[in-house]
């Protein structure tokens, strides 16, 4: 089936993530890959492969890309991540139209992108961002993904960030390092309640954020894509024995109600490392008693939840996008790479 429009590609360390947009600027498919890329550059080429056998005929189409898998260890440095990922793409795509998003609604082509390796790095964020920017008067867009959390700030058509660079944001609080499946839990918080004791985390990848919300029932469909900390069972009882291993334990040494307890206190920290990056942001006086939190990304339930105890009104990301309301979910959990083709399209008009 051939296909008008164009596929936005958010290229993660992590996931790879592809929206199909009609000219007529509506949704048409959605999808999200696994993509282990520290482990390798096929990982990747396979990914790609997949979106475009799930999408079928696509030659002819043109591809807007933002990316954050220049980060990934495989790398030495940002710069050569960012050429390796448009390399990648430009060998897959040799024929099409490639528009690599630098920053607010600037595109580039492969050669000058490559050569701005530096506004093309881990900018899938403000690719989100300008896109909800132009949608509401004024906000705070949280995305709340498998490894990190996005916070950014909007009024007047304008992201109310002076600069963008990870290490800004994490020194400012816009980029927080946590997210609901991939975060060890010893990230979370040092020591948990546990018999009437505070017992100490091991420091050891034995568990992640995926087991405490799979233990709590929160853990969305679909959101743990890859493999666990121990390469495991990802049920229930998989998740209470590495949630038990943290302590020191075996998952005998308690019951279902009392690792929910453990996992149920995890989550609450990890809720209020978001909800104190929220406040900092809210606090500053470009933003109104009354702007909304704009919830994106696999976690968004945790913003709901901020949002009620914040007293702000709440806006899902999918209802800024024309899409069919089977694809609402799936909009909002790979918003960057829906927003990047429609700035990219916006921008072709």
């Amino acid at each position: 089936m051939r296909h008008d429009g164009i596929i936005g590609w958010d290229l993660g360390g992590a996931h790879t993530k592809a929206a199909l947009i009609s000219d007529q600027g509506r949704v048409d498919r959605v999808m999200q890959i696994a993509c282990p890329l520290w482990q390798g550059l096929e990982h990747l080429e396979s990914s790609i492969d997949k979106v475009v056998g799930a999408l079928g005929e696509v030659s002819g189409l043109r591809h807007a890309v933002t990316m954050t898998g220049e980060l990934v260890d495989l790398f030495p440095d940002r710069t050569t991540g960012v050429s390796a990922l448009i390399d990648t793409m430009r060998q897959r795509f040799p024929h099409a139209d490639l528009a690599i998003f630098s920053g607010g609604s600037e595109f580039l082509d492969s050669r000058l992108a490559k050569s701005s390796s530096l506004q093309v790095a881990s900018a899938n964020w403000l690719a989100t961002g300008a896109w909800v920017a132009n949608q509401l008067s004024e906000g705070l867009l949280i995305d709340v993904g498998s490894t990190t959390t996005d916070l950014i700030p909007f009024a007047d058509k304008q992201v109310l960030l002076e600069e963008g660079t990870d290490h800004h944001r994490l020194v400012e609080q816009t980029l927080v390092y946590t997210g609901i499946v991939r975060t060890p839990l010893m990230a979370i918080s040092a020591k948990v309640p546990f018999a009437g004791e505070w017992v100490e985390l091991m420091a050891e990848h034995f568990a992640t954020t995926a087991d405490i919300y799979r233990i709590s029932g929160d853990l969305p469909e679909g959101a743990d894509l890859l493999p666990s900390a121990d390469n495991g069972e990802k049920s229930l009882e998989g998740s209470e024995r590495r949630l038990a291993r943290m302590l020191g334990l075996d998952a005998d040494a308690s019951n279902g109600a009392g690792w929910k307890k453990v996992a149920d206190f995890l989550a609450e920290q990890q809720l209020r490392l978001i909800q104190d990056a929220c406040e900092r942001q809210l606090s500053k006086p470009s933003l109104s008693a009354n702007a909304p939190l704009v919830g994106a990304g696999v976690g968004r339930f945790l913003i709901k939840r901020i949002c009620r105890r914040l007293n702000r009104p709440y806006v899902g990301i999918e209802s800024l996008f024309r899409c069919d309301e089977s694809l609402a979910v799936k909009v909002a959990e790979c918003a960057p790479a829906v927003a990047v083709a429609s700035l990219a399209l916006e921008g072709s008009k």
